[in-house]
C-alpha cells in the first residue's frame, strides 16, 4: 500500500480496509481475483466494521444496564412468560406500528430484563432507543423545570425509536412532572414505541401520578396500541428457584 493510499483511507476514515488491505491485495494476486471479486472483499469488510461500530454508538447511547437477550432469559425458570409472544415482539412490527408493550408483575419476576432484551433487539436492528429508570426519568423531569429545559428533554425522548421506562410504581411527584410525562408520551403516541415495566396494575397509576383525569388520558393513550404482559411467575432473584 502506497503512502498516497493510506493518507486517503485515513482520510475517508476506512480504516478496516486500510487494516486489511496489503493482506488481500496478496491474496487476490495468489488466487488471481477479478478486480470486482476484490473490491468486493475490501468494502464488505468496511461495511461489516461500520455495522459494528453503530452498533456499539447505538448502544451505548441507549445506557442499557445489562446486555439482556432473548436467547440468555431464563425461560425455564420462568413458566409465567409465555416464549412464544415475547418471540414475537422480536420481530419488532410493533416499532413499526408504533404499538407500546407494557410488562407488570412484582419484583424480580424478568420485567426489566425482557425489555432489556428488546431494546437490544431493536438496537441490533438499526433502531435507537433509550433505557432510563423511571425515578431518574422524573428527576431529570424535575431538574428541567429550574433550567427550563423541558422542552429540549421532551425533544430528545420524543423522537427515539423505542424508550424503555424502567420500574414504574409508587414514586412522589410533584404535578409538574406528571405534566412533563403527559406532554412526552402524548407525542410519542402512535409515532413511536415505549416499554414500560411497572409492579402496579393500571388502577393504581393515579395513586403516585395525581391528577386522575390527566391519568386518565395518559393511561388511554398508552393502552390505545398496547400489548400488555402480565408476568406471575416466581422471582428470578430467588436462590432456590
Amino acid at each position: 500500500m502506497t503512502e498516497e493510499i493510506a493518507q486517503l483511507l485515513k482520510a475517508l476514515r476506512l480504516r478496516r480496509i486500510a487494516e486489511i488491505l496489503d493482506d488481500e491485495l496478496k491474496r487476490a494476486e495468489k488466487n488471481d481475483a477479478s478486480y470486482q471479486d476484490f473490491l468486493a472483499r475490501v468494502l464488505r469488510a468496511q461495511w461489516h466494521r461500520t455495522q459494528e461500530t453503530s452498533l456499539e454508538w447505538r448502544i451505548e447511547r441507549a445506557r442499557l444496564p445489562d446486555q439482556w437477550t432473548l436467547e440468555s432469559f431464563p425461560w425455564k425458570k420462568q413458566p409465567g412468560v409465555s416464549q412464544k409472544q415475547i418471540r414475537g415482539f422480536a420481530d419488532l412490527d410493533f416499532i413499526a406500528k408504533g404499538e407500546n408493550i407494557v410488562f407488570v408483575g412484582p419484583t424480580g419476576v424478568g420485567k426489566t430484563g425482557l425489555a432489556s432484551a428488546l431494546l437490544l433487539k431493536a438496537l441490533q436492528n438499526g433502531h435507537r432507543g433509550i433505557f432510563v429508570r423511571a425515578q431518574d426519568l422524573f428527576d431529570e423531569m424535575y431538574a428541567s423545570l429550574a433550567d427550563r429545559s423541558s422542552r429540549k428533554l421532551i425533544d430528545r425522548l420524543a423522537r427515539v425509536d423505542v424508550l424503555v421506562i424502567d420500574e414504574m410504581g409508587y414514586l412522589n411527584l410533584k404535578p409538574e412532572q406528571t405534566n412533563i410525562f403527559f406532554k412526552l408520551m402524548e407525542e410519542r403516541y402512535r409515532r413511536r414505541s415505549t416499554i414500560i415495566t411497572t409492579n402496579l396494575a393500571y388502577e393504581e397509576w393515579h395513586n403516585f401520578l395525581g391528577n386522575k383525569a390527566l391519568v386518565e388520558a395518559l393511561l388511554s393513550r398508552l393502552r390505545h396500541q398496547c400489548q400488555t404482559v402480565r408476568i406471575d411467575g416466581p422471582s428470578l432473584r430467588d436462590p432456590t428457584g
